[in-house]
């Protein structure tokens, strides 16, 4: 617990999730002593700290490898750090085996043992005799507390992970049975490129890199990279068993990108359920719910589109705002239905619902059934595909405003008849086309120059910048490959990025799932063609 209160003061304490096997392990993932009573920080001239707000993991994180925040540095506390001597290599230095190399590390402090490591908890004096930060808690634990504590540090991050060896990185990529055949090969054409020329820089097993004057580097972050294409089959139901099989024949360090059409939650609780980082998966419906740890996504998909639609309903200008009646129109069997469901939550009391459900089998007379009713004063929301959109009935209804999904709809090109285009306002998660094409012109040029063909855009190019957060952030772990330090490691580097495609920035503070946060409302230059523009500012529901 070597570092600090920091990320407390910064933004808050972050509600972590934590299956606590021990004392130790929940008196650092939890703030709760074997008592079950919180466990108290002091800080000289702040309020002392409790319970979660008092666990380690708080700053020192869950891998217990630190971050560095600013100016603001928490050093590694995990065994392999603590209780060997800390020594900060130079630039331009030769690293020798057994030598600590996260920058956090203190430079030369002399090794923790179990009685220095005690009084530093308890009184904050480091091992070189040296008083810890300010933003360091000091914490009062019995001798029994602090054998448990220390000895969770000691096994803290040691142990060899599944799918890391020292010569390769095993990654999945997921692909449900629902998920677009086109848009999957898609995926696996841009993945396979990748993995392929990440590979063709691999200086070999035995190699060792050189600095300019001729010495050897000793960091032995050189890895290749597998690629295993998971491709479920059958129900839902049965995916989770699948998926466990598969990880006992091909054990992966994590998962990267992958595709699903309407149902991708059995596999967010895999990865959950199994520890393993599963990073920006090209998924509309992902899974929401607070205290999850290792899935993270580019954005909240279709759920984000109905909190823009509600934000712009809950505005004072909106018409009807604060009341009137919302008429939504999804199929039972699609990820629109869980969207109506969130735009529901996402409003305050006064308004009055109407959900048109369609079956598996409803063509365009019952679609057009669903829609007889709406009335001049309504607000009609469609969470449909570009198949149900043609067949929208004409003339439409008079409501007060339509909404459109972008992301279910086709994005421009949702195909809407004129008299619906002139009346419909879409929800548009992404960057406005003019900066949007900017942001492009770098992967489809990658994708050109390598001949791949483009035949879902904006899959295509989500699976090239995970795959470019991937490299970035593997580069910064050097040798420590800890599943709970990879997603750390992108929460810290993803704001740093530069092309990040459709979207108009990607960030993640601490504990944080989804990249990108907000949108726009757009509606539709012209009576044909695919030219939007922008009919709100930047809204972050």
């Amino acid at each position: 617990m070597l570092g600090a209160a920091a990320a407390l003061m910064l933004s808050g304490a972050i509600a972590i999730p934590a299956h606590p096997s021990d004392v130790g392990e929940r008196m650092y993932r939890e703030g709760r002593l074997e008592s079950g009573e919180p466990l108290r920080g002091e800080r000289q001239a702040a309020p002392p700290l409790q319970g979660l707000d008092a666990a380690c993991v708080q700053c020192h994180r869950r891998s217990g490898l630190g971050m560095v925040e600013g100016r603001i540095v928490i050093p590694p506390i995990t065994g392999h750090f603590l209780f060997r001597p800390g020594r900060r290599i130079a630039r331009d230095s030769p690293m020798h085996e057994g030598e600590t190399h996260l920058l956090p590390t203190p430079p030369d402090r002399p090794a923790y043992d179990e009685a220095t490591l005690a009084r530093a908890i308890r009184e904050g004096v480091s091992s070189s005799e040296r008083a810890l930060d300010y933003l360091m808690p000091r914490y009062d634990l019995d001798d029994s507390a602090m054998q448990d504590l220390i000895a969770y540090l000691r096994r803290l991050s040691g142990e060899r992970v599944p799918g890391a060896t020292d010569t390769a990185l095993q990654f999945a990529t997921i692909v449900t049975p629902d998920a677009d055949p086109l848009a999957r090969d898609g995926m696996l054409s841009v993945l396979e490129q990748y993995f392929a020329e990440k590979n063709s820089r691999y200086i070999g097993e035995s190699a060792t890199p050189l600095l300019q004057d001729g010495r050897p580097i000793s960091l032995r972050t050189q890895r290749r990279w597998q690629l295993h294409v998971w491709q479920l089959t059958g129900a839902p139901e049965t995916w989770d068993a699948q998926l466990d099989e598969r990880l006992r024949s091909e054990p992966v360090f994590a998962v990267i990108s992958g595709l699903a059409g309407a149902t991708w939650e059995p596999v967010h609780r895999f990865c959950e359920r199994r520890a393993i980082p599963c990073l920006l998966p090209n998924v509309d419906l992902p899974v929401v719910e607070d205290g999850e740890f290792y899935s993270v996504y580019f954005s909240q998909g279709v759920l984000l589109e109905a909190q823009l639609v509600a934000a712009r309903l809950a505005h004072p200008s909106a018409n009807n705002a604060g009341g009137g009646r919302i008429v939504q129109v999804f199929r039972r069997d699609d990820i629109g239905a869980a969207a109506a469901a969130r735009l529901r939550q996402s409003l305050p009391a006064g308004w009055d619902y109407v959900d048109r459900e369609l079956g598996h089998g409803d063509g365009p007379r019952e679609l057009a059934h669903a829609l007889a009713h709406a009335g001049a004063g309504d607000t009609v929301v469609l969470w449909l595909r570009p198949a149900d959109l043609a067949a929208l009935p004409a003339p439409p209804p008079r409501p007060a405003a339509v909404y459109v999904s972008r992301l279910m709809g086709g994005l421009e090109q949702a195909p809407l008849a004129s008299e619906w285009r002139a009346r419909a306002r879409m929800t548009y998660p992404y960057a406005l086309p003019d900066e949007r094409s900017l942001r492009l012109n770098y992967p489809l040029g990658w994708f050109h120059l390598r001949r791949i063909p483009v035949v879902a855009e904006r899959v295509q190019v989500d699976t090239y910048v995970a795959c470019s957060v991937l490299l970035e952030t593997l580069s910064s772990m050097l040798d420590e490959f800890v599943r709970d330090f990879l997603v750390e490691r992108v929460e810290m580097m993803m704001d740093s990025r530069i092309v990040n495609g459709y979207y108009t920035r990607l960030y993640l503070a601490q504990g944080q799932r989804f990249a990108s946060k907000g949108g726009y409302l757009v509606r539709f230059a012209e009576s044909s063609g695919t030219r939007v523009a922008a009919d709100s500012e930047w809204i972050v529901p």
